[in-house]
């Protein structure tokens, strides 16, 4: 603002000056929430016809609302309207815009409203939005796993715990396992958004309204299904933002973990698998590096993700209900959460689909480390053997192929014999890939069939997921 003109304040009328300078920067909000301006104009054109339904604004002068509203919101999106350093946070700004427009009818739509329950209404509209970008990503995601699951049904792959060779399995498998934490993360988001869909306006400051206003309508205008039943929680309550950033936080831990089993399988030592061009980086030393920089990225941001969620709790932990200016400290976290994972995802996705697997080499290390010893307990079940000693026996089985520097299938006949009396011949036959493999025919094993099985429902998932949050 220059010369005489006045900036644009929501409060100071029992204010003899305005606030200091360093009060005013510390104060200002708008360099950051200003991302929240076109959900603001779509709460005050809901509250407009609010005001209009309870008699408070005529329908002309609702008309001439609307209208201003559109040409804001137009000028919002194009970069025409932006804020000024005068304007203290997004709700100022809007509001002066609307003063420029419409002169003292830009101000009444200052009634039975307060910018705490405005920047939760803003500030959940902002929110639910952008979940909807992220549950896409998640599906875009869920679909390039599922095409290299598929793809690779039948391709024999180490299975770990601990980091060490366990037991074969298929690398279908293995990649389904990404899909369906995937799935648990869009349930939780999903569960988040009705909680999420509730409106704050009527609330005011924390005490509601004596302007014959009807909350339940402005919810319906803004497609938040329901008013929040008590008006100081209203303006108070932040679980909503902590429930998403810990679901942004867990997407996160799901791509991290996803990220360092591609580290581990590109990298020399394992050789399991090749990264595209395209998505990965060089070194600017050494010619030969081919680095999985997304993997890494997505695993450094993880932690980045989790301290958004524990900066906020810790902000919230002391603080009394209703509105406290400590929750202007809410916004940031969300804001760099979806940005990350709006970053992220999509990087991910394209490093999956292109992720080329060597077949031939997960196929060789998949029994190594003497993977096959369950087998050998197991097939001695299957020929009436306790456990406890099938278990004895697998393991001395183990230790005379460790001592002779061999696997398990090396083992001669002879050798085998000498180990126990149960281990005649037969027990070859389990010491296969395919046949232990095959053998895991549970619900939810690793066995082909029981791996295309799984994944079968999840082409539907998918769509559903699209259908659902592209709403």
């Amino acid at each position: 603002m220059t010369g005489d003109v006045e900036p644009t304040r929501l409060w100071g009328g029992r204010f003899a000056s305005g606030p200091s300078d360093a009060m005013a920067a510390l104060s200002a909000s708008t360099h950051f929430d200003w991302r929240l301006a076109p959900f603001d104009v779509l709460q005050t054109k809901a509250h407009a016809s609010m005001l209009c339904r309870a008699g408070l604004l005529t329908e002309d002068e609702l008309v001439k609302v609307h209208a201003a509203l559109a040409e804001i919101a137009l000028g919002i999106a194009t970069g025409a309207i932006v804020p000024t350093p005068d304007d203290e946070d997004v709700h100022t700004a809007v509001e002066r815009n609307l003063l420029e427009l419409l002169g003292d009818l830009g101000g009444k739509l200052r009634a039975g409203r307060s910018r705490n329950d405005q920047v939760s209404t803003d500030f959940r509209l902002y929110t639910r939005a952008n979940a909807r970008a992220i549950a896409l990503e998640i599906a875009n995601l869920q679909e390039a796993l599922l095409a290299q699951a598929v793809a690779h049904a039948e391709t024999y792959s180490p299975g770990f715990t601990h980091l060490q060779h366990a037991q074969p399995v298929t690398l279908g498998h293995e990649l389904g396992k990404h899909i369906h934490a995937l799935q648990r993360d869009l349930e939780r988001l999903g569960d988040w958004d009705v909680r999420a869909a509730r409106s704050p306006m009527g609330a005011g400051a924390l005490a509601g309204a004596s302007l014959g206003l009807d909350p339940h309508a402005v919810a319906k205008d803004l497609g938040l299904g329901e008013p929040l039943a008590n008006s100081i929680d209203a303006v108070g309550d932040r679980d909503w933002v902590a429930e998403f950033l810990f679901v942004g936080a867990m997407i996160g831990v799901h791509l991290s973990r996803l990220g360092e089993e591609v580290i581990l399988m590109t990298s020399r030592e394992f050789g399991w698998a090749a990264l595209d061009d395209a998505w990965s980086t060089g070194s600017s030393i050494m010619p030969q590096k081919k680095n999985p920089d997304v993997a890494e990225l997505a695993r450094g941001k993880s932690g980045r993700l989790i301290g958004n969620l524990a900066g906020l709790l810790a902000t919230l932990k002391g603080l009394p209900f209703g509105y406290n200016r400590d929750l202007q400290e809410d916004k940031e976290p969300v804001f760099d959460t979806v940005e990350q994972l709006l970053l992220v995802l999509p990087a991910m996705t394209g490093m999956m689909a292109t992720l080329r697997f060597d077949k031939e080499r997960l196929a060789q290390s998949a029994p190594e480390g003497f993977a096959l010893a369950t087998d050998i307990a197991e097939w001695l079940v299957r020929n009436g053997v306790p456990f406890r000693d099938a278990h004895e026996i697998a393991g001395a089985c183990v230790r005379e192929a460790e001592s002779q520097n061999i696997e398990l299938w090396e083992l001669t006949d002879a050798q085998l014999l000498s180990i126990s009396e149960y281990l005649t011949a037969d027990v070859q036959s389990v010491l296969t890939l395919p046949g232990s493999v095959a053998s895991r025919n549970s619900f939810g094993g690793t066995a082909p069939d029981r791996v295309r099985e799984q994944l079968a429902p999840m082409s539907e998932e998918i769509k559903n997921t699209r259908q659902n949050w592209s709403q």
